[in-house]
């Protein structure tokens, strides 16, 4: 069972609640620290990424996520991406390895930070991202590809589908690839099917990001 910190109330009342995640507890308490002596932000609480998280949300309230990948954020990008999915707070993530930041983008988190990053630059961009914003390190946006790895597929992609998971990993809905290719949603509703079962991809996110690590699209 993941270790859970919950934290006393701070005086910050109207400051901006953020839940950190991170495997490590040294640098949970780290990023705790940190954070607690920015005036706009409440540290709720912290936890690691292999931890309840509807029952973290239900009990901190959090209104952003800070989320740690560490040094090896391969192993959990589906957790961050199915929480991407299926909850509202907007997650900004830190990563030690550039040449991932590909596939973290694409796992939808709202912002991408160097590890490395300074409290003030944490606290500035969990703010922002919580308006809608997106921040993402300059340096990370220019990050090398990560090399291509063998993927078997079931079946080659056609060039529909190949233009359609390109508009995937742009972030677009169905309605929004539709009109871009000039096609009905539900065509697009069966080519996204058809992508998916071709990369053995659970969601829309798990083909962007098998897809990119196996040099079909760039990000």
């Amino acid at each position: 069972m993941s270790e859970v910190t919950y934290l006393p109330n701070q005086p910050q009342a109207n400051g901006l609640r953020v839940l950190i995640l991170a495997d490590d507890p040294l640098v949970r308490t780290g990023l705790s620290a940190l954070l607690a002596y920015e005036p706009t932000i409440v540290v709720a609480g912290q936890a690691g990424s292999n931890a309840d998280l509807h029952a973290m949300l239900d009990a901190f309230q959090p209104d952003a996520i800070l989320w740690d990948l560490g040094w090896t954020p391969d192993g959990q990008l589906a957790a961050l991406s199915q929480f991407v999915e299926e909850h509202t707070q907007p997650v900004v993530a830190l990563l030690a390895v550039d040449a991932l930041a590909g596939m973290v983008r694409a796992a939808g988190v709202r912002g991408l930070l160097l590890r490395a990053s300074r409290a003030g630059q944490m606290a500035s961009a969990l703010h922002a991202v919580v308006q809608g914003l997106l921040v993402f390190d300059a340096s990370l946006l220019t990050a090398p590809a990560p090399s291509p790895a063998q993927l078997d597929l079931v079946e080659p992609l056609s060039e529909r589908e190949l233009e359609v998971l390109r508009h995937l990993a742009e972030g677009l809905s169905n309605k929004e690839i539709a009109r871009a290719l000039n096609i009905s949603e539900h065509t697009v509703k069966f080519h996204v099917n058809a992508i998916l079962g071709k990369l053995g991809a659970q969601s829309r996110t798990e083909a962007v990001v098998q897809a990119t690590r196996a040099g079909l699209i760039l990000l």
